[in-house]
């Protein structure tokens, strides 16, 4: 059956909710996740961004763990250079425990300059910050003493799961995928670029790595199910368009982004497809096309009513007949 993960980013937009209600609702639409037996719940990180994308990831996991008891929990994704390794390192084996090893991490090396200006981060040494705190990671979850910046240490607790939590590498250029492949680590793309896994596989076989994979996104990066696609485009094609503009405005030279988009007309928005609003019909032949379902359900700051209309069809009328093929 397809892959359904349920996305938040905590992003509003101005004519979006505020972010009490958009928390509140956020853990509510998990834990009915949670309960209806979907995949997984992505959660991404950003900082000091004027629409409130989600700064703490780690927090908002630790309360998915406590509120939920199947669904894998993904970072994706950290943004490697701006972390302190010790401290990621606790953090996760913590969430590890808490989340009974539901935890899957993907690491990126991050694109807005501000970020990086604020932590005090280099942003030219992205690619080896993430490389190095992999490498911090992986000593630290080994329980034996080690070195790390002049001082003997060892971490505790120890993670869950042994040898610590899944961590992938998270990209959408060439250099992304020859990284996870040198690291021994699984891809997880940017972009739905096939190219990427082919990178990726070269780089694994020339490096006698065995076992590597990737996952590539399928699919639009929002699908709301509606019984009145016209009636629901009309209210949320205003929040899409500002969505994509603002994810634009983030962008830097040769990055590339699932919800890359060029509209700035809600015709055009509609036609390039990556924010869709569909039938039931529509959504069980789409699952039929693609291996992943993203449900964005407050994509930048949707109505909460309206987010809770379309994921109650997509359970009545889409969910029992995926599971019934």
């Amino acid at each position: 059956m397809t892959f359904i993960a349920l996305r938040y980013d905590m992003r509003t937009t101005p004519t979006g909710a505020d972010h009490e209600a958009l928390y509140q609702t956020a853990m509510d639409q998990i834990r009915w996740a949670d309960q209806l037996g979907l995949d997984a719940v992505v959660l991404s990180e950003h900082h000091v961004s004027e629409e409130g994308y989600l700064p703490s990831p780690l927090v908002m996991a630790g309360a998915v763990a406590g509120a939920t008891d199947r669904i894998t929990i993904m970072l994706a994704a950290l943004v490697a250079g701006l972390q302190h390794p010790i401290r990621l390192a606790e953090d996760l084996a913590v969430l590890d425990h808490l989340a009974s090893g539901r935890v899957l991490a993907v690491l990126g090396i991050g694109y807005r300059p501000i970020e990086f200006e604020v932590f005090g981060a280099d942003r030219s040494r992205r690619g080896p910050l993430l490389e190095e705190l992999v490498g911090v990671l992986r000593q630290a979850w080994a329980g034996e003493p080690f070195e790390f910046r002049g001082a003997t240490i060892v971490v505790r607790p120890l993670p869950l799961t042994p040898g610590g939590p899944m961590l992938a590498v998270g990209g959408s250029v060439a250099a992304s995928a020859k990284r996870a492949a040198r690291l021994g680590l699984p891809l997880f793309a940017g972009h739905n670029d096939p190219e990427l896994g082919e990178i990726y596989q070269a780089e694994c076989a020339r490096l006698g790595h065995e076992g590597g994979w990737t996952m590539i996104p399928s699919g639009p990066m929002f699908v709301h199910v509606s019984d009145d696609p016209e009636r629901d485009w009309a209210r949320i094609g205003p929040i899409a368009l500002d969505d994509a503009a603002i994810m634009a405005s983030w962008q830097t030279a040769g990055n590339r982004s699932l919800v890359d988009s060029a509209a700035t007309t809600l015709h055009d928005l509609r036609l390039e497809g990556t924010y869709r609003v569909l039938t039931p019909d529509e959504c069980v032949a789409l699952c039929r096309e693609v291996h992943t379902l993203t449900l964005h359900p407050l994509m930048g700051g949707l109505d909460p009513d309206l987010s809770w209309a379309s994921l109650e069809l997509f359970e009545s009328d889409v969910l029992p007949r995926l599971r019934a093929n």
